[in-house]
């Protein structure tokens, strides 16, 4: 065997690509398993598989074809029942089967942060009908928040400011979802400040935390992200306890990305997702270990040197397709990169996804700044430069 350990990643898409590239770099074997070919993780992997991760049978044949040391789950649709079983007969899952379960849908990691361990969360009902998102709305009051129980990226997420648009949210919701049941979070529309993710290593030696993430989305999904964010010595002890009770509840080691909102002093908990997070590409440029490095050393249970920004701060954001295509390329790459220099870094992501979609995320510019304010800019800039053609 030449290899330190043999990981089945599933799903391929640009956080499995950054993590199966840290990944190999500490001499892994990755397996990268999707529902389509040529997905970015398996244009770095050792060997790719082709298939749902809601499909058991599949899954289970997998695992039973290579064997991993670990599994390795990069998306939300899978069948956790599958992972339970794997975890049983003593494949390690990251960080846990029963992880991955609690937080592929909403309603398990809200339920378990809200009422085991009495976290501050805004309001909130679960709803399967257009009757139940109806009932719910009246318990949060309006404007609410209507999002699919299961799903990425912001996918089917609205907000609601009338009773007359509940209908169409929840059609929306319904139609974006990931998963094969049809039910809602209906949540309360928190008035914060703004918005972060607290990237949290769960480590055999202890918790670990990066410097607060400041994001902005459109449509729910994320358009940039920097870090750090400024926060009270308080909001940010807070939001720390907060991480280090979810997680340690949770179980298994690895990175987990903890959103919260910020409304001065108070903070809320929102999400989390055991795996890295979209909004912490920015430490592939800003942190002395990316997210994708912290999950790999947390799995492989590798010492973590203390966690430090490279810059004063750091961007990223997000560059767009705004059609469908099988036939693309991309121009501007080298004006991008030419933004550097005078103490400001400039670098691309491009993901390698083989098709164009609408809003589809096909790649990422990353940009240092001596302020949160430069780092932005200069990465918009960045993002800009990059064209999408079409053939």
């Amino acid at each position: 065997m030449s290899y330190t350990a043999k990981i089945l990643l599933l799903g391929s898409g640009e956080l499995g690509k950054e993590f199966t590239i840290s990944a190999k770099r500490l001499g892994c074997h990755v397996v990268a398993c999707d529902s389509y070919a040529g997905a970015p993780a398996m244009q770095m992997a050792d060997e790719a598989e082709v298939f749902s991760m809601l499909d058991g049978d599949k899954l289970r044949a997998a695992v039973a074809r290579h064997q991993p040391d670990f599994v390795v789950p990069e998306i939300e649709a899978i069948r956790t029942k599958v992972l339970q079983e794997i975890e049983a007969a003593g494949t390690t899952v990251v960080p846990s089967a029963r992880a991955t379960m609690m937080t592929m849908n909403r309603d398990n990691i809200r339920e378990l942060a809200a009422d085991k361990l009495g976290l501050r969360t805004s309001k909130f009902r679960f709803a399967e009908s257009l009757a139940e998102v109806e009932a719910g709305a009246a318990h949060t009051g309006l404007p609410c928040v209507i999002k699919p129980v299961m799903s990425s990226s912001g996918k089917g997420q609205s907000t609601v400011r009338t009773a007359a648009e509940l209908e169409t949210a929840w059609d929306y919701a319904v139609a974006n979802m990931r998963g094969d049941r049809a039910r809602v979070i209906v949540e309360e529309f928190v008035e914060f400040d703004y918005e972060i993710t607290l990237l949290t290593v769960r480590t055999r030696e202890g918790v670990l935390f990066c410097p607060p993430i400041g994001h902005r989305q459109e449509r729910g999904d994320y358009m940039e992200s920097w870090q750090p964010t400024g926060m009270s010595e308080k909001a940010l002890a807070d939001a720390k306890d907060m991480a280090r009770k979810v997680v340690d509840d949770l179980g298994g080691y690895g990175i987990f990305g903890v959103e919260f909102f910020v409304a001065g002093e108070d903070v809320i908990f929102s999400e989390l997702s055991p795996r890295p997070h979209d909004t912490g590409m920015v430490t592939l440029l800003s942190q002395n270990l990316s997210e994708f490095d912290l999950h790999v050393r947390a799995v492989l249970g590798l010492p973590i040197p203390e966690i430090t920004l490279r810059h004063p701060a750091g961007c990223s954001a997000v560059i767009l397709a705004d059609r469908e295509s099988e036939r693309f390329g991309f121009t501007g790459l080298g004006d991008a990169l030419a933004l550097g220099g005078k103490g400001e870094e400039v670098d691309v992501r491009l993901f390698g996804k083989p098709v164009t979609r609408p809003y589809r995320r096909m790649g990422v510019a990353l940009a240092s700044g001596r302020t949160v304010d430069d780092a932005r800019r200069l990465a918009a800039e960045a993002a800009a430069k990059v064209k999408i053609v079409y053939d």
